[in-house]
């Protein structure tokens, strides 16, 4: 008998892609209910703030990945890991960017992504309060929309265009490092949350660093900018995973990638 289990086990990437995105604007009505309205907001143990959109987005997708891949696990931001039986692992983070959301501000994003064996199979990068959705598939990809999209190919630093994720944080926690980054590239700007990596993977911008980070940030993210040509790993640079850095560095091209992490490395 056909039931979703099976089905979810032979789904491509790309089969995958689209469920994620079904989900992604199922999700986005929750989201922009709560957004720019009064919201009861709470401290977590790490000094972040939730609210009750952050629980009632991922709620909405928890259920929705039960209902199409009911032996997967998921690990979300706000309820945690899941264990699953099928050998799939979705990795959700509501909202990305719970500042931003709770202060208006209309680049906060929810991230979705599936691995299988320890590897990004597919995700997206939604922005609901600007109606975009980037998403991508292993071997398949990258795509804003329907349509594909490529990094810039930017291969020097000193040509490049360089967003700082966190700024404030690397300047507090590594300001040598803060220092030759407002010292590098054409330009560069502070920036925040998932937005940056989509540009990345647009050809807007060259390259991000980013820092105090955790799966749910940087997994999703990192996938769609592998597919649309760019490399992303850590500080050191090493690859992605479950139990990475949470510091991250992305670039358009592996030429630009080495030159940043050597400014990272020093």
């Amino acid at each position: 008998m056909d039931n979703p289990a099976s089905r979810a086990k032979r789904q491509t990437p790309a089969q995958v892609r689209a469920a994620a995105i079904a989900m992604a604007k199922a999700a986005t009505p929750v989201a922009m209910s709560y957004f720019r309205k009064a919201l009861s907001i709470e401290t977590k143990a790490d000094d972040s703030p939730v609210t009750r959109a952050d629980r009632a987005v991922e709620e909405k997708l928890r259920s929705l990945i039960g209902a199409g891949f009911p032996d997967d696990g998921i690990f979300g931001e706000e309820f945690g890991h899941a264990e699953g039986t099928g050998g799939g692992l979705w990795i959700i983070d509501p909202i990305d960017g719970t500042r931003s959301f709770i202060s208006g501000h209309p680049l906060f994003g929810m991230l979705i992504g599936r691995m299988i064996e320890e590897r990004m199979q597919a995700s997206v990068v939604c922005l609901p309060a600007a109606s975009e959705i980037y998403s991508a598939a292993r071997g398949d990809g990258a795509f804003f929309g329907t349509k594909r999209i490529s990094t810039s190919g930017r291969q020097t630093l000193r040509e490049a265009m360089l967003y700082i994720n966190e700024g404030e944080k690397i300047w507090r926690g590594w300001p040598e490092i803060h220092d030759r980054l407002m010292a590098s590239g054409r330009e560069r700007r502070y920036s925040y949350d998932c937005a940056p990596y989509a540009l990345l993977a647009s050809g807007h911008i060259d390259a991000v660093v980013d820092c105090d980070l955790e799966p749910y940030d940087y997994l999703p993210v990192s996938l769609l900018v592998e597919e649309a040509g760019g490399k992303i790993t850590d500080w050191e640079g090493n690859p992605l995973g479950m139990g990475s850095d949470v510091r991250v560095a992305a670039a358009a091209t592996p030429e630009l990638h080495a030159e940043l992490i050597g400014v990272l490395t020093g």
